[in-house]
């Protein structure tokens, strides 16, 4: 990897870290957590729908106002809000004060994804583009691979609410990571007004544009299928598979480098066969992967390793699916980038947390309900693939 990929994709995966960290760290906790406060799976998984909602919805703030104030005031705002939600967590005396503690950690965790992807558009478009978001990516990988792991260690030594108050020591080297070594990326020159009327126009033009709306939905679909994944799985493996915390943390963690490692390729197979058609490929095989794994669940043939394994092969065709989308949604919306990608990460989020919400009333512990979710965000993943594709030739 070149220098000038190097540095900005290290720094910006540091930052971009916190928002996966608030999620999979505590992830192993979540039986444990439910127990201590009395309460259930429902309830635990709002706890997660709470994170994606106001993840969701606060980007739509910190996009316009990076367009306007530049990129590193929101994520000062950000950081100082997701450290105030990690204390209400630590704290959190019920399920209740811990759903509050979690969508703050969202309000705030929005800025460290939103800002970090308009940045990466300051910088580069196209090819450059998608190798720079797949660099962050991979650096990003280090929390599916490690927070679960780490939670659980947390979680033995000291209990479940070290894992929220290690999230606060993990926010403030964030904060210095971004004083010390983030410069600003927005010229004064290329500042957008930051006013109702400038961002409704901005957000007709995006709603209104089909090739943005279809990317940024082909992402959302793919990543909320990863969204109930995480959701559910902490109960499946140690529920139905009987897993230990650090058991399941090790599975996670398999499903993950399957994601990530393939996201490295995103960039060297759009450079040498196009990306709409790695996209096509990608989205196939994602489907594909998703419909057997729950066939086979159906018929009661799916254990452990089946499910791991599966899993680890339609996450790998994420990982060509999702960089490349986020990429070329803001591609052709370089003048509102930040919108841009604060809409498309509202949207993306709200699917996350509307498939999690949709599949909860079916869960019953074991792992049909969980992949048969996953398997409908891959057939959605599928159609609006081909749909995009048709809409790219249309144009040309």
């Amino acid at each position: 990897m070149s220098d000038h990929i190097l540095r900005p994709a290290l720094v910006l995966g540091l930052l971009s870290c916190i928002g996966p960290f608030a999620i999979d760290m505590y992830l192993p906790a979540m039986p444990e957590i439910a127990t201590a406060l009395g309460t259930g799976v429902a309830a635990m998984q709002g706890t997660i729908v709470a994170y994606f909602i106001a993840f969701g919805l606060a980007q739509l703030v910190y996009g316009p106002w990076a367009d306007r104030f530049g990129r590193k005031p929101p994520l000062y705002a950000g950081i100082a809000v997701f450290i105030l939600g990690s204390v209400f967590c630590t704290l959190a005396p019920t399920v209740e004060w811990l759903i509050v503690g979690r969508a703050i950690q969202g309000l705030g965790g929005a800025a460290l994804m939103v800002v970090p992807r308009a940045i990466i558009r300051d910088l580069y478009t196209g090819p450059a583009a998608t190798r720079l978001m797949a660099a962050v990516m991979m650096v990003i990988s280090v929390s599916p691979m490690l927070a679960p792991l780490a939670g659980s260690g947390l979680m033995a030594v000291a209990g479940w609410r070290a894992i929220f108050g290690a999230l606060v020591v993990a926010a403030g080297i964030s904060l210095a990571i971004l004083t010390l070594l983030q410069p600003e990326t927005l010229r004064q020159a290329d500042r957008q007004p930051f006013n109702l009327g400038a961002m409704r126009r901005g957000t007709a033009v995006l709603l209104a544009d089909p090739l943005f709306m279809g990317l940024t939905f082909l992402g959302g679909f793919g990543m909320a299928s990863f969204f109930v994944f995480i959701a559910s799985a902490s109960f499946v493996y140690t529920g139905a598979f009987g897993l230990s915390p650090t058991g399941f943390s090790l599975a996670f963690a398999v499903n993950a480098i399957g994601f990530f490692s393939a996201s490295q390729m995103a960039a060297p197979l759009g450079l040498r066969h196009g990306a709409p058609r790695v996209m096509a490929w990608a989205s196939a095989g994602f489907a594909a992967f998703t419909l057997v794994l729950f066939l086979l669940a159906l018929a009661g043939a799916v254990n452990l390793w089946l499910c791991v394994a599966g899993l680890f092969l339609a996450n790998a065709c994420l990982g060509l699916i999702i960089p490349t989308a986020m990429v070329m949604a803001l591609d052709e919306h370089g003048d509102i980038a930040g919108l841009a990608s604060s809409l498309g990460g509202t949207l993306q989020m709200l699917a996350g947390g509307a498939m999690i919400a949709a599949v909860g009333p079916f869960f019953d512990g074991t792992a049909t309900p969980m992949l048969g979710a996953i398997a409908l965000c891959g057939v959605l993943v599928l159609a609006l693939s081909r749909l995009v594709r048709a809409r790219q030739a249309a144009a040309t």
